[in-house]
C-alpha cells in the first residue's frame, strides 16, 4: 500500500523534528531539526545531516566529532511533519555532551528530581575544545 502524501510537509513547517532513534538497540539518541535541505542531503548521501537552529546552518553529524549518524529507514508521522529516522551510530556517542543519547538525565516524577542515568563515553572538551 502507498500513501499519496509525497514526503515531509516543509511548507507546513520549514524546520520539521527529527527522532534519531539506533537501529539496532531501539535507544532514543537525539532530536534535532531538519529543513528540506537536510532532509534531500540524507537521502542523497546516507549520511544523515539536521539544520542547526543555532548556528542557523546545515549540521552534518559527526564533522566535528567523527560520530557519524549512517542513515538506514526515515518514516513520517501522520501529519507528514515530524521524521523518525532509524540509523546505525558510528562513533560513541549522539550527544555533544559526550553520552551515547542526549537523553542522559532522568527526571524522577515522584520527586521531580533529576538523575543521571547514562554513562560518559567522551569528554567534550577534548573533542570540541571549550567551545561546548
Amino acid at each position: 500500500m502507498t500513501d499519496s502524501q509525497p514526503g515531509p510537509d516543509f511548507q507546513k513547517v520549514p524546520l520539521l523534528p527529527v527522532i534519531a532513534q539506533d537501529l539496532e538497540s531501539g535507544d532514543v539518541l537525539m532530536l534535532a531539526y531538519m529543513n528540506r535541505e537536510a532532509y534531500e542531503e540524507t537521502l542523497r548521501t546516507g549520511r544523515v545531516c539536521y539544520f542547526s537552529r543555532s548556528r542557523n546552518k546545515l549540521w552534518r553529524k559527526g564533522e566535528e566529532s567523527g560520530n557519524v549518524q549512517e542513515l538506514e529507514e526515515v518514516y513520517l508521522d501522520c501529519d507528514s511533519d515530524t521524521l523518525l529516522v532509524k540509523v546505525r551510530q558510528i562513533g560513541d556517542a549522539a550527544c555533544h555532551k559526550g553520552y551515547r543519547s542526549c537523553f542522559f538525565r532522568a527526571v524522577r516524577p515522584s520527586s521531580g528530581s533529576i538523575e543521571v542515568v547514562g554513562e560518559r563515553v567522551f569528554d567534550p572538551a577534548q573533542v570540541y575544545g571549550s567551545q561546548k
